[in-house]
């Protein structure tokens, strides 16, 4: 399976509600970025870590790399490896005792071992091809985020709006309001630029 390496862009708070977070990636050596919504507590615990800040007791994230550590293993990378019904699928590569052990995981959880083991972050091609956007020129960037906030009423930047607009049509389809859905997939095509 062929990977790319990302590195954390930003991660800022949805307008789709529920606290959720738009965690977005980008390729290191591209220009492609992936938006992934992630929930409150994944993108808290992304957030102090990247800003450098120990809070008094371990979190969730910081127990799990402690756990790793004192049983002898070693966090080599973690890889978003799939996506299914606008689900991200993710696994934390862990090594033990000269061997690999891939460990199911959601991709914000492996991010969030990730900072903290200060290892790579992958995508799999598939899913980048999949779910990635290219950044478009400025004016264009400007003009489709004024026409997606008036007819969504959206804030942000536009890799948030997409990110958002990916989870509500996931809900959409969800709950099997496909016609709802069908409008949201064109307006993601719309922001993204992609074409039928």
């Amino acid at each position: 399976m062929e990977k790319i390496e990302v590195e954390i862009l930003g991660l800022s708070s949805t307008s789709s509600g529920g606290g959720a977070y738009a965690l977005l990636l980008k390729e290191v050596f591209g220009v492609r970025r992936l938006p992934i919504i992630i929930g409150t507590f994944e993108a808290q615990s992304i957030a102090l870590e990247l800003e450098g800040i120990k809070p008094p007791r371990p979190l969730t994230h910081d127990l799990l790399k402690s756990m790793i550590d004192n049983l002898g293993g070693v966090v080599k990378e973690v890889l978003i490896n799939d996506l299914r019904e606008n689900t991200f699928y993710g696994k934390i590569i862990i090594e033990v005792s000269g061997f690999t052990n891939e460990v199911d995981s959601r991709p914000s959880d492996a991010i969030a071992l990730a900072v903290r083991a200060k290892v790579p972050i992958y995508v799999a091609e598939h899913v980048m091809e999949q779910a990635g956007i290219i950044p478009s020129s400025e004016e264009e960037l400007d003009r489709l985020e004024e026409e997606q906030s008036q007819s969504e009423g959206l804030k942000g930047s536009r890799e948030t709006k997409v990110a958002a607009l990916q989870d509500q049509l996931r809900k959409a389809i969800e709950v099997e309001d496909y016609e709802r859905a069908a409008k949201i997939r064109d307006a993601i095509k719309k922001i993204t630029g992609q074409r039928n």
